[in-house]
């Protein structure tokens, strides 16, 4: 599980206009739309091309629960991809996220400065270059580490530093122990 990739991917799911299909047979029959057959929607969901069929013709309703699970969150990988690309890039050009977190933040700064990790629910918007670069990165692939590192120099930026008019010699922002982390955009 991806705590920040599945964050942002919900943060982006908001933004849908009409709810993905919830049963088994509208979520296989979207796949096999979208995929162009049968073969290819079975070899991603590891199912045999015949209980895809199935499936599409309503013969088989509820699936395994390891089977419910791929389904949904390979349908809702895939559903409406325009309006998906439009809430990114309005995030990622004027509108910025905001993030909403409860977790274990430090820094490392000059000596003599109380630098001392302790937990914080911070609730901060994130200019747009940042959620530019934390999409960015989630498409390219980043692993979950790579995200909290730039959701880190974000909140060092914006919260600690304020922008640049205050402590202004902090090297690094601890951002560990997350407790939750939800984004809006």
């Amino acid at each position: 599980m991806s705590l920040f990739g599945d964050g942002l991917d919900a943060a982006v799911q908001k933004a849908f206009t009409r709810p993905a299909p919830k049963n088994a047979g509208p979520q296989m029959r979207y796949l096999v739309k979208q995929m162009a057959g049968t073969k290819a929607v079975a070899q991603m969901l590891r199912i045999s091309q015949r209980t895809v069929e199935r499936y599409v013709k309503d013969q088989i309703k509820k699936p395994r629960p390891d089977l419910a699970a791929r389904l949904e969150r390979e349908v809702k990988k895939r559903w409406q991809p325009q309006i998906r690309a439009k809430a990114r890039a309005k995030a990622a050009s004027t509108g910025g996220i905001v993030i909403d977190t409860r977790a274990r933040m430090g820094y490392t700064a000059p000596i003599g400065s109380t630098d001392q990790d302790r937990i914080r629910h911070l609730t901060i918007a994130l200019p747009p270059g940042y959620a530019a670069r934390l999409f960015e990165a989630q498409e390219a692939g980043a692993s979950d580490a790579r995200l909290q590192e730039i959701a880190a120099e974000a909140l060092k930026e914006v919260y600690f530093q304020d922008g640049g008019r205050r402590a202004g010699s902090l090297e690094e922002v601890r951002f560990t122990d997350i407790e939750h982390l939800e984004f809006e955009l």
